[in-house]
């Protein structure tokens, strides 16, 4: 039985969600509702499989078995329709450092990248970490949904951009871009040449009416790494294990070269263990999750247009974080923050962290028991009032 309803103490177990409050919040007695990690146990199938794997008494140096790649594979051709080649999986210690390695790999020191704000804050230290230069192509809010400028993304291109870092599912506006955006964006890079870096971390968080498109199955002619990975699918993002779809055999020997370079291994005997399990057993967990997810998000959009229509939910069409238009309410960002903490006693993620196109927003995960998210806005509305 899969109880999403069970709360569980997750406090002094190092987790930083909820352990790093003092530090994040300067309180340790607000509700953590940020950092984009569950507070659903993870699929029974990983935990059973991770305690066999404790059971062997011997912790070496660990290879990617072949079992794991056929787990990874048939996942993808089953839920998404899309053939993975195994010679195309390059593994990687977690998305962040996959997408700082391909970019390096792929880019000269000074070379223009596109990142869509308000955007993931890994997107914008990606690009200025590596020295490369940050091209703004901010999304558009026209009717509570966000598109994406595609006048300006030409533009960008036009003017030398190199690669494009697409977010695909959205975080955090949970767009699913449909199969006509992708499309332009092929279009678009195609004319100017332009590589792409996608990020489909949240591909299996897909609310039902909503289909997710893997960008590299619509075309063969365009350079595009996409990062994938079961850590926000299954609740196992502490265990860091990724990987990158990469066609081009010298694209994956550059990025595997800077991989090198690091000294950085993705061979943790846990993290294969769990990445294998969750891919072969965690479908049904995965299909009731979201089911919950769903019924959460249809009564907080409901809770806020009833009774707190000053702040606006931008509907969600993937992922567990829902993006808050809290404009009406007249704050400063800095403002709205304190309002949040101080006030309310929820620690959120302020929307200007995502981009100076998230002034006046703040992103709330509901991947916890709706018990504690129904409690979460109720204290909203109680401050506001």
């Amino acid at each position: 039985m899969i109880d999403f309803d069970q709360i569980i103490d997750r406090s002094a177990s190092a987790s930083v969600k909820y352990d790093a409050r003092k530090a994040v919040f300067g309180r340790e007695d607000v509700t953590p509702l940020w950092v984009a990690d569950m507070d659903f146990a993870t699929p029974e199938s990983v935990t059973t499989a991770l305690i066999e794997r404790a059971k062997h008494p011997v912790l070496g140096y660990t290879l990617h078995p072949r079992s794991m790649f056929i787990a990874m594979q048939a996942w993808f051709q089953q839920r998404h329709n899309w053939t993975i080649d195994r010679n195309e999986i390059v593994m990687c210690p977690g998305v962040v450092p996959s997408m700082h390695a391909a970019i390096m790999a792929l880019t000269e020191i000074g070379d223009k990248v596109i990142v869509q704000p308000p955007v993931y804050p890994p997107f914008f230290t990606a690009v200025t970490e590596t020295k490369r230069e940050l091209v703004l192509n901010p999304l558009q809010l026209k009717d509570n949904r966000y598109q994406i400028d595609f006048e300006h993304l030409e533009q960008c291109a036009a003017e030398g951009a190199k690669l494009l870092l697409l977010c695909s599912p959205h975080n955090p506006v949970g767009r699913v871009w449909q199969q006509e955006e992708l499309e332009q964006v092929l279009d678009i890079a195609r004319r100017y040449q332009l590589t792409i870096i996608s990020d489909e971390i949240h591909a299996d968080l897909i609310f039902p009416e909503y289909q997710h498109i893997p960008l590299a199955t619509l075309t063969d002619d365009v350079t595009i790494i996409t990062a994938v990975s079961p850590s926000k699918t299954f609740n196992i993002a502490g265990l860091g294990l990724s990987c990158l779809v990469v066609k081009e055999n010298k694209h994956r020997k550059a990025i595997n070269q800077v991989f090198e370079q690091w000294h950085i291994s993705a061979c943790n005997p846990f993290s294969i263990t769990a990445f294998e399990a969750a891919y072969k057993g965690g479908e049904q967990w995965l299909d009731l999750l979201m089911a919950y997810l769903e019924q959460t998000k249809t009564e907080v959009t409901k809770f806020f247009e009833q009774s707190l229509p000053e702040i606006k939910v931008i509907d969600t069409e993937g992922t567990y974080l829902l993006w808050l238009d809290c404009r009406q309410l007249n704050m400063t960002d800095e403002n709205l923050k304190h309002f949040f903490i101080e006030q309310v006693g929820l620690g959120l993620n302020t929307g200007i962290s995502f981009g100076e196109a998230g002034s006046g927003f703040m992103r709330l995960n509901i991947a916890a028991p709706r018990t504690i998210i129904i409690q979460a806005i109720n204290q909203i509305k109680l401050a506001l009032d």
